[in-house]
Order: structure tokens, then sequence, then C-alpha cells
């Protein structure tokens, strides 16, 4: 009998870096990207190369195809992974590095999403500062329907985004959402034909490599502090990103493009 060690793994997450572009690519097709173990294994060590890579300004994340960017928790492994609780501390444990990593990440993410964004993979999309829809996305959060119960770390990750009334929409009728009322709720950024999605995701994506490395990180942290209640903002640690902004040769080089009427060469110091 096969060892079960041995048994290849489903899904994976691929990674690329093409001119200041991170991408990060959740890749299940044959379950809709759904996110299963190994992938929220592999997550954090991905995230961390990304990180330390000074080549690369702004993280894309999407799915594999063109059917769905994620389409959940992968709901085959519940049996397993989320029904003793053993189990399901374990499982835990694994999202909570994979949460820890995120929050870690110090430079822009965009989503760029199609097809299904379901559960999971909404909590995903959630992870990013910016989120381009496809035409053909739908949203969901289908706990209500599985009798899963939501923790306050996703709900307040979505009431952030989308404020208290539509937060409760999407968790009490566990219905799916089309892009246009993705955008309505302020889900999402913007919504473009499938056909275009990419080129709009990569021209947006090289625009913003092309600013000041320190200028992107001290904005990220002030966008995440100000979303905290004021009693537990860091606002000590903005303050010096900002001043490590002003201290920095790309504060010079910014000034001198400008008089000089050229792109800035910014190296991140």
């Amino acid at each position: 009998m096969p060892d079960d060690r041995e048994q290849p793994k489903v899904g994976t997450i691929e990674t690329a870096t093409v001119d200041g572009v991170g991408w990060l690519t959740f890749s299940n097709p044959a379950r809709h990207n759904a996110l299963g173990v190994s992938m929220l294994t592999a997550l954090p060590k991905a995230l961390a190369a990304f990180e330390a890579d000074p080549e690369v300004g702004v993280l894309v994340i999407r799915g594999a195809g063109d059917r769905a960017f994620v389409s959940g928790a992968d709901i085959s492994e519940f049996g397993e992974r989320r029904t003793s609780p053993e189990a399901r501390a374990e499982y835990d444990a694994i999202g909570h590095e994979a949460h820890d990593a995120w929050e870690a990440f110090s430079k822009p993410i965009i989503a760029m999403i199609m097809g299904y964004c379901i559960g999971g993979g909404l909590n995903t999309a959630l992870q990013a500062d910016i989120r381009i829809a496809a035409d053909n996305a739908q949203f969901a959060i289908p706990a209500g329907r599985l009798g899963l119960g939501y923790g306050m770390e996703g709900v307040q990750r979505l009431m952030n985004v989308i404020g208290p009334s539509w937060a409760a929409e999407v968790l009490f009728s566990a219905r799916r959402f089309s892009a246009e009322e993705g955008l309505r709720m302020g889900l999402v950024n913007r919504v473009v034909p499938i056909a275009s999605l990419e080129e709009s995701v990569t021209d947006l994506a090289k625009t913003i490599a092309a600013n000041a490395p320190l200028t992107l990180r001290a904005a990220k942290a002030a966008i995440r502090e100000v979303q905290k209640d004021r009693e537990e903002q860091d606002r000590a640690r903005v303050a010096q990103l900002v001043d490590a902004c002003f201290r920095s040769e790309d504060y010079l080089e910014g000034q001198k493009a400008f008089m000089e009427k050229r792109a800035p060469r910014f190296v991140g110091r």
C-alpha cells in the first residue's frame, strides 16, 4: 500500500518576477484553485522571498486559468482537517501562519480577480491593498451554507473594506455577488473586461513599482494603522518610516529628477 506522504500535493503556489513586479499564482485548476493545506503551508515562504527581494516593488496575486481566483478552502480536506478539535487546531495554526505572513508583507499587493472569489478566496483577496476584477468575477462567503463559524479577524477585514451593512449581507445571505455588485459595495477598485484584466493589472503594477519603495512602505503602514482603533495604532512606527523617506537617497533623487524633467531612478534607500 503506498505511503500517503509520498502522494503528490494537491495545488501549488507558483512565483515569478518580471520588471519589478512579483507574481504569485494559486494553482489548483481542477478544483478552481481551492486553497489546500499544501498551498497554505507554502504561502509564508513565498511571501518572505518576495519581501526580501529588492527587485520586487509590488506583488500581484492571482489564480491559475480564467475560471477562478480562489474558490475557497479545499472542502475535500475538511473531513480530515477540520472536524476533530485536534485537527481543527492544526489547521487553524497553519492558517494563522499564513495570516501572519500577509501581515508582515510590507510591499503593495494587487489582487487580479477573475471568476470565482469565494470564501477563503475572498479572504485572500482582502489581504491585497488593491483589487481589480474581471467582469466575470463572483464573490461570496458561503459559511452560512456550510455551518462554519466565521472568525472575527475575517469579519473585521471584510468590514474594513465594505462596512458593516454590506458585510452583514455578504455573511448573512451567503449568496454570490457579481463583479458590478462588488464594485458598488467597494469590494473592488474597478471592473474591467476579462480580456484586458492582465494588461490593466500589469500597467498599474509597473506604475507602482516605479515609485519610491520607502514611500510605498510608509504609505502602506499608515493605511494599515489608521484602520485600527486609535489606542492600538503604532503612530511612532509610521513616523519613523516617513522620516526615513526624507533622509533617503531616493528623496534627493526625486527632487533632482523633477528638476531635470526625467523619470526618477529609485534604489530603495
